[in-house]
């Protein structure tokens, strides 16, 4: 069994910071890639930040320049630096690690909610 604890949600003003981290634990799984998806209430889950094992990172546009994600690979973590945060980044956090960006293990999700 595979199991992801994040941590690091929370309520935050608009232009503040957050950090979540999640850690990876279990048998027999690939951190390959390991993302960061969000899903705000009576929307679809979204990709948010995705890092490949040689390094290479994607992020949504919505959040360029503002989040940053990295790993601990020896530690099987992965974070993601949340800057300048806006209203409309409210919503519930998933951590992601797998093989490819399919078939692979969910967190249970943490809430960030921005709002003055």
């Amino acid at each position: 069994q595979v199991q992801l604890a994040e941590s690091g949600g929370g309520s935050v003003q608009p232009g503040g910071s957050l950090r979540l981290s999640c850690t990876a634990s279990g048998r027999s799984f690939s951190t390959n890639v390991m993302a960061w998806y969000r899903q705000a209430p009576g929307k679809e889950r979204e990709l948010v930040a995705a890092i490949v094992s040689g390094g290479t990172t994607t992020y949504a546009e919505s959040v360029k320049g503002r989040f940053i994600i990295s790993t601990v690979k020896a530690r099987n973590t992965v974070y993601l630096q949340m800057n300048s945060l806006k209203p409309e980044d409210t919503a519930v956090y998933y951590c992601y690690t797998g093989f490819s960006t399919r078939a692979g293990h969910w967190g249970q999700g943490t809430q960030v909610t921005v709002s003055s």
